[in-house]
């Protein structure tokens, strides 16, 4: 039966702005999420999960967070944990990017509406939807099956996990830290694995990958095919500067957190030189994304915790699965601040300026970010008794969808609860795209103001 112009549900779909459709389909998938993980054979003793845990965790897993209110590993059933793990790879894919995949698998074809609103997510040009989405999805299995190889088989020769265990393992590690969701299926998270870099490793690599974007995968495999055949090498400005804060950070983060940790008994002090590299490395890829940890956060020094909050806050690359205000929005502003000492009129990076509405851009994706976690860091101090630095490390870790906890969140009310998930979708969904998604009408502004100069500093 042909579905008449006027059904609502057609207007939804066709009709609505296509940041508003992005919000709406994060919101029907945290839905569908909920409702599946309230059902009785998604827990483990066969009751029905409270609905602000199935709210949590669903929020979690969509937005590819890892704040969990319960222990994944024991309170969910197997029918759970599938959830949860269907949950992050839509979420870390992108809901309407894998919708457009489908329909493309499906239909062999796209609908302009649907194109529109895989671009409002993806931040691809129009005419490389088609090639895009079929390489997204080809990268995500590659990676994804690699890393579950690897782990699968150390966990099962290494750690003499049972097979089917170790394949169920691998799979769910992997998807978890490709799309940097950093959900566990051991109470401690991957803490019992801090001295074996075969499975440290891969995660990591795995969480990298993902956290770069998929426009810098895309890009890095057509140009390393265009220099085999033309033996030339031209970067985009966004490859550069996601590549570039991304070694900068890592590195950073790396060093920071084998400084302040190296001595300290409760997390790399008792290790060997090697395994604190190790965790020291481990935990700066992890802190700007995924949320893994094989350390005990709430045991590390209370600058080791600000600097990952810090770090928590840029995130990765952009159009991916990472979260945070994103690599390059840091490094414009960088740019932007080094432009304004030097007095120069533009600034620019990588010899190339910037455009003024990319700063703008940046300065309102930075602010907007500032603005949640302080709001929402305050409303959680009235409602806990923790101190500031645990309060903000959370609140951190839910906006930029990492994932990573000093312990505060298992211990958290309802009404806390309910400011994370808010959080957690706010960061997922992005700043821009959400004030975008929640505006009554788009104008252009037909005349200017006189220009006058306030007093700045």
């Amino acid at each position: 039966m042909a579905v008449h112009p006027s059904n609502p549900l057609r207007r939804l779909v066709f009709d609505t702005h296509p940041a508003r459709m992005v919000v709406l389909a994060f919101a029907v998938t945290v839905t569908i999420g909920t409702t599946a993980l309230a059902l009785p054979v998604a827990s483990a003793d066969g009751t029905t999960a409270p609905l602000l845990t199935a709210l949590f965790t669903a929020t979690s897993a969509v937005c590819v967070t890892g704040l969990a209110v319960v222990d994944t590993g024991t309170y969910w059933s197997g029918f759970g944990e599938v959830v949860i793990l269907v949950m992050m790879q839509a979420g870390g894919f992108g809901v309407m990017t894998l919708a457009s995949l489908l329909a493309l698998l499906i239909a062999g074809k796209l609908r302009l509406r649907m194109t529109l609103q895989a671009q409002a997510e993806t931040r691809i040009g129009i005419g490389d939807v088609r090639q895009v989405l079929l390489r997204v999805g080809a990268i995500t299995v590659v990676v994804e099956s690699v890393t579950a190889v690897v782990l699968a088989s150390r966990f099962y020769f290494g750690h003499d996990d049972p097979l089917g265990r170790s394949v169920y393992h691998g799979v769910f590690h992997s998807v978890a830290a490709f799309n940097n969701a950093g959900f566990g299926l051991r109470s401690d998270n991957l803490v019992q694995y801090a001295e074996d870099p075969w499975v440290l490793l891969p995660v990591s690599f795995a969480v990298i990958l993902g956290g770069l974007g998929f426009p810098v995968i895309i890009e890095l495999l057509r140009h390393r095919a265009r220099r085999r055949a033309t033996g030339r090498r031209s970067w985009s400005l966004h490859l550069k500067l996601t590549l570039w804060m991304s070694a900068v950070l890592l590195a950073g983060g790396t060093l920071l957190t084998l400084g302040l940790e190296w001595g300290n008994p409760g997390t790399l002090g008792p290790l060997g030189v090697d395994e604190k590299l190790l965790g020291a490395f481990f935990h700066s890829a992890v802190s700007r994304t995924a949320g893994f940890n094989a350390t005990d956060i709430a045991a590390m020094e209370p600058a080791t915790l600000l600097g990952t909050s810090v770090l928590m806050f840029i995130g990765g690359g952009s159009a991916g699965t990472a979260g945070g205000i994103k690599v390059t929005t840091f490094a414009v502003l960088g740019a932007a601040i080094l432009a304004e000492v030097r007095g120069e009129p533009n600034s620019g990076v990588f010899r190339r300026r910037l455009a003024p509405h990319v700063l703008r851009q940046a300065l309102t994706v930075a602010l907007l970010g500032v603005g949640l976690v302080i709001v929402a860091t305050l409303a959680l101090l009235t409602l806990v008794d923790a101190s500031t630095d645990a309060v903000l490390f959370e609140a951190v870790s839910a906006f930029g969808t990492v994932g990573l906890t000093a312990g505060l969140t298992y211990e958290l009310p309802a009404a806390a609860q309910v400011i994370l998930v808010a959080l957690m979708f706010m960061g997922r969904v992005g700043p821009i795209t959400l004030v975008s998604a929640l505006a009554l009408r788009e104008r252009t502004r037909r005349y200017q103001h006189p220009e006058e100069r306030p007093i700045i500093g």
